[in-house]
C-alpha cells in the first residue's frame, strides 16, 4: 500500500514538471494571440485562417504547451526559450545570435518563418509550424524565456506568490496576469494600446532585439529577488507595467511577423 501511495505521488510530481515550464500560461499566450489578430492585414488574415479553420489565433496559441503531455513531441522543448549567462551586453547577445546554430527559440523562429513563406508546404505542416510560431513568440517575450541556464530561467529560484510556494518562473508565466482578474478579452480591451508610430518601429526591429530586450527585462527581474522572497501586492504593483508592455509587444511582433509571412 506504502508503495502504491509512493508509486502515485511520483507520477503527479512528473505529471506536473511539465506544466511548471509553460510560458505566460494559457491566458498570456491568448492575450497576445488575441493582440496581434487585431493587427492582421486582410490578406494575412485570410490566408492564416484557411490554415486554422475556426480556430482562432488565441486558441491555438497554447497548442504547443499542452502536447507537452504526449513523450513523442518531447523534440520541441527546446524549441521554447533561449537561456544567457548574466552580466552579457547587446554586443555579446547579438553576436551569439548572429552566430547561433543551437536548437532553441531564436533558430526555431527563424526556421519556422521560413518554412511557413514555402507556399507549397502541406497543410498539416503548415497548422503545426503555424502554431509553433505563434507560441513561440509569445515565449521570448516573457523575460524569463530569455532567463540563466543554471536556474532554468527561474524555475530553480523557489519563493512565495502570496504565502504560497512557487517559483519565479511561474510568477511571470501566469502569477501576475492572474491577479489582475481579467478574461483574455478583457485583458487585450485593457491594454491593447499602442500609436501607429509605435506599431511600425515596433515591428521593424529584428527577432534578436525582441530576444534582447526581453533579456534586460530578465536581468532586472534577477537583481530584484532572492531565493525565498515573499511576493504579493508590492511586486505587482512594481512589475504590472513591465508585463503588459511584454504582451503587447509580444502581440505587435506577431502581427508583423504573420504579415510579412502571409500579407
Amino acid at each position: 500500500m506504502i508503495k502504491n501511495i509512493k508509486k502515485l505521488a511520483l507520477l503527479v510530481f512528473f505529471f506536473y514538471l511539465p506544466l511548471s515550464g509553460f510560458c505566460w500560461g494559457a491566458l498570456g499566450h491568448r492575450i497576445v494571440g488575441q493582440i496581434a489578430d487585431s493587427y492582421l492585414t486582410k490578406q494575412a488574415r485570410r490566408e492564416i485562417y484557411k490554415i486554422l479553420g475556426t480556430e482562432s489565433i488565441a486558441i491555438t496559441s497554447n497548442w504547443p504547451d499542452f502536447i507537452k503531455s504526449d513523450s513523442s513531441y518531447a523534440y520541441l522543448n527546446s524549441w521554447h526559450y533561449i537561456n544567457f549567462k548574466p552580466g552579457l551586453g547587446e554586443t555579446e547577445i547579438k553576436t551569439y545570435l548572429a552566430n547561433d546554430t543551437a536548437v532553441d527559440a531564436y533558430t526555431k523562429i527563424n526556421w519556422l518563418v521560413a518554412q511557413l513563406k514555402n507556399k507549397d508546404l502541406e497543410q498539416e505542416k503548415k497548422l503545426m509550424y503555424l502554431r509553433l510560431l505563434i507560441h513561440i513568440v509569445g515565449d521570448i517575450h516573457q523575460p524569463m524565456h530569455t532567463g540563466r541556464p543554471d536556474d532554468r530561467g527561474g524555475n530553480g529560484i523557489r519563493l512565495s506568490w502570496f504565502n504560497n510556494p512557487y517559483n519565479l518562473h511561474q510568477v511571470w508565466d501566469d502569477r501576475l496576469i492572474d491577479l489582475q482578474q481579467l478574461s483574455y478579452t478583457e485583458y487585450v480591451s485593457a491594454i491593447n494600446y499602442s500609436t501607429k508610430e509605435q506599431r511600425k518601429e515596433w515591428q521593424a526591429q529584428p527577432v534578436s532585439e525582441w530576444i534582447w530586450q526581453s533579456y534586460q527585462i530578465a536581468e532586472k527581474i534577477y537583481a530584484d529577488v532572492k531565493p525565498e522572497d515573499k511576493l504579493g501586492y508590492l511586486y505587482n504593483f512594481k512589475n504590472i507595467a513591465t508585463l503588459n508592455q511584454q504582451l503587447l509587444k509580444g502581440g505587435v511582433h506577431l502581427a508583423g511577423l504573420l504579415n510579412e509571412i502571409f500579407g
